[in-house]
């Protein structure tokens, strides 16, 4: 699927939730060990920048999973 209007597909739909996943970025990425600073972090590794993905997609799976057995 092309997009060829270049914008981004990573647009948090609600604004309000925004703040909501800063945080929870800073904390997946305190917990794996990268120091995230607010705003432009591109002098991040690829290594760097997949840990904190990881490791936000891990506890989002880890709340599913949470949530279905209550």
């Amino acid at each position: 699927m092309s997009n060829s209007n270049n914008s981004s597909s990573n647009r948090i739909n609600v604004p309000e939730a925004k703040q909501g996943m800063e945080q929870f970025k800073m904390q997946a990425a305190n917990e794996v060990g990268v120091n995230l600073k607010n705003g432009y972090n591109g002098d991040l590794t690829s290594r760097e920048a997949g840990s904190v993905g990881g490791q936000m997609v891990k506890k989002m799976v880890e709340a599913y999973e949470q949530n279905l057995t209550n």
